[in-house]
């Protein structure tokens, strides 16, 4: 049982990085901020993280 939930998880995960890296998503963040760095590299970047740490998550607590 627990890894069916581990690989639906994971699927999970998986579709939520082509939702948040799609093109309407990206071209939200595709303009420059007022400090001069992009907001993409930014959205990038930190959703990269994000999907990262819930990933980790994931696979650490599934030993419980």
């Amino acid at each position: 049982m627990q890894k069916k939930s581990l690989s639906s998880r994971m699927i999970a995960i998986v579709l939520l990085c082509g939702l948040l890296f799609s093109p309407p998503f990206i071209f939200l963040f595709d303009t420059p901020s007022s400090s001069g760095l992009s907001r993409l590299t930014i959205w990038i970047f930190s959703v990269w993280l994000g999907i990262i740490l819930i990933a980790a998550y994931f696979l650490e607590t599934s030993d419980e």
